[in-house]
């Protein structure tokens, strides 16, 4: 009890209360200079152009990028449950592979394929398209950070995905199979129904990942080009590496309020029922 009040709700309820004072930079040696002024910073946040269009953003890359991820990961879940029997091992640590990479390592490759002469727009070339720089179009930056934190983000909802599907009972699926059920209708109305509290969980660990998505942009672009891939997260980071403390924390906890709202639909949507 002692370690989480110091370590962990001590911080926590001293951020939220930086986020109603004015505390900068020049007040860390004079802490009793530091004014209360409510809900000021959370005003001037949603009328920052900047931090509405991070916003803007990193909802375009949640509700791209989670359904996504999910589909993929389903469908390699399956491949790997029940359709491939060779080397399955070494498709399960493949797929997991990106998962334990570092960040830096997996940003270096990905600029290599991205990049206006690298091997996507070369492979393109080959069929006479001319690829755009994919990190440096404001068009195509984020789709390009989509599809790398969905590569990179597979592993682990495929491992999740493996442990849900070998726990959905046979004999459903056999009754099913005696009722005429083909395998379409199988996974729809055996597999799927079964699955909700995995799809549940893989739903709301996925979705706070991408809401708090950092590192993909920082390593990647920086934010760029033009703030097209700036998340909300690298402009907290941002605000705090600038010395406005109490700013920066009521960023931080505007994306811990979206955080939460999601997760609570979520649990709305995907509940088990009876």
């Amino acid at each position: 009890m002692i370690l989480f009040l110091v370590f962990m709700a001590g911080p926590i309820l001293a951020s939220l209360a930086m986020s109603f004072t004015d505390l900068t930079t020049r007040d860390l040696r004079t802490p009793f200079n530091v004014n209360i002024v409510g809900f000021e910073n959370y005003i001037r946040l949603f009328q920052d152009e900047r931090f509405v269009h991070s916003l803007l953003n990193t909802g375009i890359f949640v509700i791209v990028g989670v359904p996504l991820t999910i589909a993929v990961a389903m469908l390699v879940a399956l491949a790997l449950n029940t359709g491939i029997t060779k080397f399955r091992t070494v498709f399960r640590v493949g797929y997991y592979a990106p998962v334990v990479t570092s960040i830096v390592a997996i940003a270096i490759v990905w600029r290599f394929i991205l990049q206006n002469d690298g091997l996507l727009n070369g492979v393109l070339s080959w069929v006479g398209i001319t690829g755009p720089n994919w990190l440096e179009d404001t068009f195509w930056a984020l789709p390009s950070l989509i599809l790398m934190a969905v590569w990179r983000n597979i592993g682990t909802l495929m491992v999740i995905f493996l442990a849900g599907l070998q726990g959905v009972p046979k004999e459903h699926h056999e009754a099913a199979m005696v009722d005429g059920a083909n395998a379409v209708q199988r996974f729809f109305n055996v597999t799927l129904p079964a699955l909700r509290p995995t799809l549940l969980f893989a739903a709301v660990i996925t979705s706070i990942g991408f809401l708090q998505f950092f590192e993909e942009p920082f390593v990647m672009t920086r934010g760029g080009p033009l703030d097209a891939t700036l998340s909300s997260a690298m402009y907290t980071f941002n605000q705090f590496g600038f010395g406005n403390y109490s700013y920066a924390s009521a960023a931080s906890y505007v994306l811990f309020l979206a955080i939460v709202v999601l997760s609570l639909v979520q649990f709305r949507l995907l509940k088990r029922e009876d």
